[in-house]
């Protein structure tokens, strides 16, 4: 445009024409509308060759990774010298905001769990047995939450790591009575650490795997025994299982590329529980004429029982959905929605599954059965919950359903006393639910493998999906199957055969005839009214 302007101008100027006032005017006013022209052109190619700098440091700010020095310095909540900390961000602030609320209320939920328990098991059992019931569920949260304070925490979760890894790969060996959670870096000033929140949260988990023996050595076990047990299971047998596990020990990191997978712990939970539950009935032996006159241990409530189930599946919700271990990203809400998805389904079709064969078997219905049921259900999908889809899911829960029933019956046909079925609900569909969790795990056929990394496929250091990874996913569950249930199993006995031996377990057979109630609570019976008018309610 400029050199069109240029020529024109030149065209003019050379022509022979008569001079004259309007003719110099327009060649001047053409000159400065040249010049204007040539001014903004010059500014608009300024303007463009800023543009595209600017657009060349983004590009090389998308294809780098981010170097801000501040944000590489950990964030405290005191910052006491800025060449090796700093404040945390805001985004930061909300972050850790949103995962000590989710912490917390989910933590919450799963505590609350023990209620359930509590209704589930006294309602088993019968009417003269049920303050000593509900005392041993008091029990497993107190005595656990010293057990846990005092040493569970620091042998599950207490380090040393080593590149993430628990460095001997069995046991942590630090923070004991929960030292170091927070530090005094000057005098006034306290900083607290992370740690607290995951303490809280797995608290609650330890409760859950004590509370699942109690149920299954009720109405026959002495109550100082049973605390014995409970405080070994809590301090030290449980947390081992988690050192292995979820504390990154020797199953996350030595077994294959891929490690175990159990999102929220049908093996680590609740297959520790219900081996617990099965050493214990086996040592303590059943109750006074079981398998003598079977009705007459018949459950006593059954409202407690539909009561306990619900309380329970409420509480899963937290014990599942919670083990997303946080929840600031949209990943992490949408896993958090796909868990719950499984869960639901899961207690459904387990609960129908097992209501559907008693009915089927006994041509009548059987509520305590379809509670059962539902637990199967939920304990099936507890560890594949965050790597299957929900047809996967509806399937896991069918088998489990049905191997509840198949191990349920085996107990009583060996004459293995076991009031709330703990062990097949537990142990049986905890064993079951770990090795689903990788045989269904939602990775491309038997080739891909997902696991832990949720909606990815497990990668290698490049960032390429790992070929063949499934069977290794596989191999490690069954190691973990195995090597739980051997380490619990052991304990158990070591625990409860001396307790047995030395006559400090069982119950007498007077004791058990008379009822626990009445033989060593005060009051003496869990429902006030007299025994007619309760026999005449119960019988309605």
């Amino acid at each position: 445009m400029m050199l069109r302007a240029a020529h024109l101008l030149g065209f003019l100027l050379a022509r022979p024409v008569a001079t004259s006032p309007s003719l110099n005017d327009r060649v001047a006013e053409l000159e400065r509308l040249v010049l204007k022209q040539q001014e903004l052109l010059s500014s608009q190619e300024e303007q463009f060759q800023e543009t595209q700098h600017m657009l060349s440091d983004i590009s090389r700010a998308a294809a780098e990774p981010r170097r801000l020095a501040a944000t590489t310095l950990p964030p405290k909540v005191h910052v006491i010298d800025n060449t090796t900390e700093r404040a945390f961000t805001d985004i930061e602030n909300l972050q850790q905001a949103l995962d000590h609320t989710w912490f917390i209320l989910c933590g919450a939920m799963v505590m609350f769990m023990q209620a359930g328990f509590a209704m589930v098991e006294s309602g088993c059992c019968r009417a003269k047995n049920v303050q000593n019931i509900l005392l041993k569920n008091l029990t497993d949260v107190c005595v656990g939450t010293l057990g846990w304070w005092m040493s569970g925490w620091a042998f599950a979760y207490g380090g040393p790591m080593v590149d993430g890894y628990l460095e001997n790969g069995f046991i942590g060996t630090d923070q004991f009575f929960g030292a170091g959670f927070m530090s005094t870096p000057k005098a006034g000033m306290i900083e607290p650490t992370g740690a607290i929140k995951s303490w809280f949260f797995q608290w609650a988990f330890c409760g859950a795997a004590a509370t699942i023996v109690s149920g299954g050595v009720a109405e026959r076990v002495n109550f100082p025994g049973y605390c014995i047990f409970s405080f070994v299971m809590t301090a030290f047998i449980y947390p081992v299982c988690v050192a292995w596990t979820w504390g990154y020990g020797f199953l996350a990191k030595d077994i294959s590329d891929v490690g175990y997978m159990d999102f929220a712990g049908s093996g680590v939970v609740h297959m520790t529980g219900g081996v617990g539950a099965l050493v214990g009935a086996i040592i303590a032996g059943p109750r006074l004429g079981r398998f003598d006159n079977p009705d007459a241990f018949n459950p006593h409530s059954l409202p407690l029982i539909v009561l306990g189930t619900f309380i329970l599946w409420f509480g899963w919700y937290g014990f599942n959905c919670g083990s997303t271990l946080g929840m600031t990203t949209a990943a992490k809400g949408m896993m958090a929605a796909q868990v719950a998805m499984n869960t639901t389904i899961g207690g459904a079709t387990g609960g129908l599954t097992v209501f559907t064969l008693r009915l089927a078997l006994l041509k009548k219905y059987d509520i305590g059965g379809f509670c059962n049921g539902i637990l199967a259900g939920l304990v099936s999908i507890t560890a594949p919950c965050g790597n299957v889809e929900v047809g996967p899911a509806f399937v896991i829960a069918l088998i489990g359903g049905f191997l509840y029933q198949g191990a349920s019956a085996l107990l009583r046909k060996v004459k293995v006393d076991d009031p709330i079925d703990a062990f097949a609900v537990h142990g049986v569909c905890g064993a079951w639910g770990t090795l689903a969790a990788a045989l269904f795990d939602w990775g491309d056929g038997f080739d891909l493998y997902h696991g832990w990394s949720g909606f990815a496929c497990a990668q290698d250091a490049s960032g390429v999906c790992l070929k063949g990874a499934w069977g290794g996913g596989m191999a490690a569950n069954v190691v973990e199957v195995l090597a739980i249930a051997s380490w619990v199993a052991a304990w158990s006995t070591i625990i409860f055969l001396p307790l047995r031996l030395a006559k400090f377990l069982r119950a007498s057979d007077s004791v058990q005839e008379e009822g626990f109630d009445a033989a060593k609570h005060s009051p003496t019976k869990a429902y006030a009214m007299d025994e007619s008018a309760a026999n005449t309610i119960l019988s309605a």
